[in-house]
């Protein structure tokens, strides 16, 4: 269950501060798009996310979008918020995770991964040997796969909590 656990998590990732990042030495973030950034799907990005990534941008914060979606979809999304992009990661496996860090030239310990899910991007995360940062869904699912995967999250974070951890 250790790989499954989240190093932090957040409401939402505009909880996610540069100076949280600097107390963990986290000098890059490699982004999940779908139910982090964005609705399933989403080409929008909101307000808030806008300001989120104009501070971290401002801070000097690498950025990266890694996701297990298709070209199609990520690459129009990394474009709108000005950022590199991995798609078809393949999310539990470490591979586009290597990729997103080749991208933004830091080493492991200074990278973090930001997503929603737990059994791809906790899991993934772990495998990698970098940080988890998981955010609460943006929206609700509305794909049956993954309100099955929420429902098999539940023991991994009550499992946090039990450990001492914190929504920040």
């Amino acid at each position: 269950m250790a790989l499954l656990i989240p190093t932090q998590l957040f409401r939402d990732v505009s909880a996610i501060t540069p100076e949280y990042l600097a107390g963990q030495g986290i000098r890059a973030l490699v982004l999940d798009v779908d139910n982090t950034l964005t609705a399933h799907g989403s080409q929008e990005v909101s307000p808030a996310v806008s300001d989120w990534l104009a501070r971290m941008k401002a801070a000097g914060i690498g950025l990266a979008i890694a996701s297990n979606n298709f070209e199609k979809r990520v690459a129009p999304f990394a474009q709108r918020i000005g950022v590199q992009h991995v798609s078809f990661c393949c999310k539990p496996a470490p591979f586009g995770l290597a990729r997103a860090r080749h991208i933004l030239g830091v080493e492991r310990g200074a990278l973090a991964l930001v997503g929603d899910q737990i059994f791809t991007d906790s899991l993934g995360a772990h495998l990698y040997g970098i940080k988890m940062l998981l955010v609460r869904p943006v929206t609700r699912d509305i794909k049956m796969l993954i309100r099955a995967r929420r429902w098999l999250e539940q023991p991994v974070l009550r499992r946090y909590f039990e450990q001492g951890g914190t929504i920040l």
